[in-house]
């Protein structure tokens, strides 16, 4: 397109200059001259033509001098605009004034226009820039919005009510579950679904990467986990269908962690497969705490007709299982020192009988007093089942 150059001067002559040195860019249509005698003719100018690039502005004008004008055009905030003010041979005093006011560059009568065509070749290409500049400032702009829309999207989709009373015994069970996203978007998740009228399935997960691809992976996986769980399938059984979908569908080597379980709200029994994720503590009823045995199977998405093992455990009354993402462990302070299973251990051990709120909860605001102000590196989710 072509760059739309405001002249403003009350010597009428200058317009024939201008256009006959010029004539060959304005044939190509690199240029586009406009002509004003005065600075409030320019201003109109100004308003109906609001795409001009450069104004190419005499200082001592009638009506409305130079640095007028130049005040006004900076009150109009535009930073692709560029001043370039004109003025006689040895008027510095009005020059320096001019520069102090924003103007990018100046030209002293007799106008040398070789030397003109060097300023105005500056100005396009700092305008060049400039532009260049605002139009990546917008499309960052319009992508943290969609980001916003994707996180409200993605926190719609993990449980926010742990309240199961639609099931007979609901009462015998307290869950809470929390994540917090590295990024806008997130690559953990956990879920929450009724089996049949006292069973429920849950599951705790971690995609690999961070950001907008493991956030859509996340989606799917969730889906998948949920709509095979309630096929009352068992626990391994559910991980090995998951996991040959993934591996049908897996763009760029992407795989998930997850803890998936099967819990009796009768008998506190747990049918449980853990696919390459984080073993999960038993905080017991009398305070101790317990790790699960580390199972060996692959992560979910890696391996095509895997076979998983199953496992399982009873929560007596008082006993919680605490589900975590390695967010939790590998939370780093400033130092790069590690939060570890140790710390989350001893934590675990101050939480005899605490609900399960309770322990999210405490075992988050651990995390922030140790990092103190680091920057976090990974998602960080809990899910906790406790047996009242």
């Amino acid at each position: 397109m072509a760059v739309k150059i405001l002249s403003v001067d009350d010597e009428t002559d200058l317009e024939l200059l201008l256009t006959q040195f010029f004539r060959r860019k304005i044939r190509k249509g690199e240029y586009e001259f406009y002509f004003a005698h005065n600075g409030l003719e320019a201003l109109q100018f100004l308003l109906k033509y609001p795409d001009i690039s450069i104004i190419l502005s005499d200082i001592n004008m009638p009506e409305m001098d130079g640095l007028t004008l130049l005040a006004k055009i900076n009150e109009m905030r535009v930073p692709s605009r560029k001043c370039i003010m004109v003025s006689a041979y040895g008027d510095m005093d009005n020059i320096r004034h001019a520069m102090n006011g924003g103007a990018f560059d100046f030209a002293t009568k007799p106008i040398d226009l070789d030397d003109l065509q060097l300023t105005i070749d500056k100005a396009v290409e700092q305008i060049e820039y400039i532009k260049s500049a605002q139009k990546e400032h917008a499309e960052l702009v319009d992508i943290q919005s969609d980001l916003s829309v994707a996180r409200e999207i993605q926190q719609g989709i993990l449980p926010r009510s742990f309240d199961l009373k639609k099931l007979p015994d609901a009462g015998a069970v307290d869950i809470f579950a929390s994540m917090d996203a590295a990024k806008d978007v997130g690559g953990d998740f956990y879920d929450l679904f009724p089996i049949d009228d006292h069973r429920i399935g849950f599951a705790i997960a971690d995609v690999s990467g961070k950001g907008v691809p493991a956030a859509i992976f996340m989606a799917v996986s969730h889906t998948l986990i949920k709509a095979t769980g309630i096929r009352d399938l068992a626990s391994n059984e559910c991980m090995e269908t998951v996991n040959n979908i993934l591996c049908n569908e897996s763009v760029g080597s992407m795989f998930v962690t997850v803890f998936y379980g099967i819990y009796d709200l009768q008998t506190g029994a747990v049918d449980y497969t853990n696919a390459g994720h984080n073993p999960p503590y038993i905080l017991h009823a009398d305070g101790s705490v317990e790790m699960l045995k580390n199972d060996g199977n692959l992560v979910l998405g890696a391996v095509e007709d895997m076979k998983f093992k199953r496992q399982s455990l009873l929560l007596n009354p008082g006993d919680a299982l605490v589900m975590y993402t390695d967010g939790v462990t590998e939370a780093e302070n400033m130092e790069h020192a590690q939060f570890g299973e140790s710390r989350l251990e001893a934590v675990l051990a101050e939480l005899k009988g605490a609900p399960s709120r309770k322990i999210v909860e405490t075992i988050n605001a651990r995390i922030r007093e140790f990092t103190d102000g680091a920057p976090q590196s990974d998602d960080i989710t809990q899910l906790v089942i406790r047996r009242k």
